[in-house]
């Protein structure tokens, strides 16, 4: 069996073997943590996940909010009839992060037999990143408690245009026309682009109203195996949504967009170092990313309060 001393020292090994100067990863090793990072997320796998090569950066954003089509009179069609596409930006400006993973020998023992120490390192860093990622993306508040949510605000928090109160009631199909019918008419055209984002519980909740039918659709949504739509859209539960607000900690929130309306900028500069603890039989990883969330078209974006669960 190896000693810890020669498990730790392979393992930094492999860390520096995916590094460049200063601990910064090798550019494919960076695609390759951001795809896993991706991968872990529920949330990041919907939106729009842009790689960002400086602290800072724009993204033209192009739309035609007017008519288009004119009638053909054989002559060029007068100024005032012609199209002119909006053509706006969306800048991310991505705040820093920092991960610390402690590998215990016996999981890197057992993957170093494997040859499988990278990949397992990757995986774990990303496993846990992802998850505090996504919290940050959703739950985000500069006004938090919170110094890791207090970083920036998620997309509940940027959601202010077309707000519905469900006023202490739970989730129905009434309320979530409501919302529907809250967004301007050009966007509930591309509603087949839109999901319903919720917490679990209000999920489970409103499909246990679908099961109490006794139909073989209500058994469907009963097993679980049916997904929820309404109006077309659909009716998605994200893990890191709240269900602990209100007065009573007992409420969640909803919100409907297409969800690749949300823009996430990833730094492409991901850092890792690593500390040896032979005492404790430990190898620590410290990562250091930055990344920022943004709606594409805030206006695009519905949001409902006060959901009881």
């Amino acid at each position: 069996m190896s000693s810890n001393r020669s498990i730790l020292e392979k393992a930094d090994l492999a860390i520096a073997d995916l590094t460049a100067g200063g601990g910064v990863l090798k550019p494919k090793a960076a695609q390759r943590f951001l795809r896993l990072l991706i991968k872990q997320s529920v949330l990041m796998q919907w939106v729009t996940a842009l790689p960002m090569s400086a602290p800072e950066q724009s993204f033209p954003r192009i739309k035609f909010t007017d008519r288009v089509l004119r009638p053909d009179t054989g002559a060029p069609l007068p100024l005032a009839e012609r199209s002119r596409p909006d053509i706006s930006s969306v800048t991310l400006q991505s705040k820093r992060f920092k991960a610390e993973v402690w590998l215990p020998d016996d999981v890197l023992e057992d993957n170093l037999e494997e040859g499988q120490l990278r990949q397992t390192i990757m995986n774990l860093l990303t496993e846990k990143i992802a998850a505090d990622m996504e919290d940050v993306v959703i739950n985000g508040d500069t006004a938090s408690a919170d110094p890791t949510l207090a970083q920036l605000d998620g997309v509940l928090k940027q959601a202010v245009s077309h707000v519905v109160d469900a006023a202490g009631a739970p989730l129905s199909k009434s309320l979530l026309t409501d919302m529907l019918k809250s967004l301007p008419s050009e966007y509930v055209k591309i509603r087949k682009q839109m999901r319903f984002l919720t917490s679990v519980d209000a999920e489970i909740d409103y499909r246990d109203t679908l099961a109490d039918r006794e139909t073989g659709l209500g058994d469907a949504y009963l097993e679980g195996e049916k997904p929820v739509m309404v109006s077309g859209i659909r009716l998605t539960p994200v893990p890191l949504f709240p269900e602990n607000l209100g007065a009573a900690s007992d409420q969640t929130n909803v919100l409907l967009t297409p969800p690749k309306n949300i823009y996430v900028g990833l730094r492409k500069k991901v850092k890792l170092e690593t500390q040896r603890d032979v005492s404790e039989g430990v190898l620590k990883v410290v990562a250091r990313m930055g990344f920022d969330v943004r709606y594409a078209d805030e206006d695009a974006v519905s949001k409902m309060i006060n959901v009881q669960l």
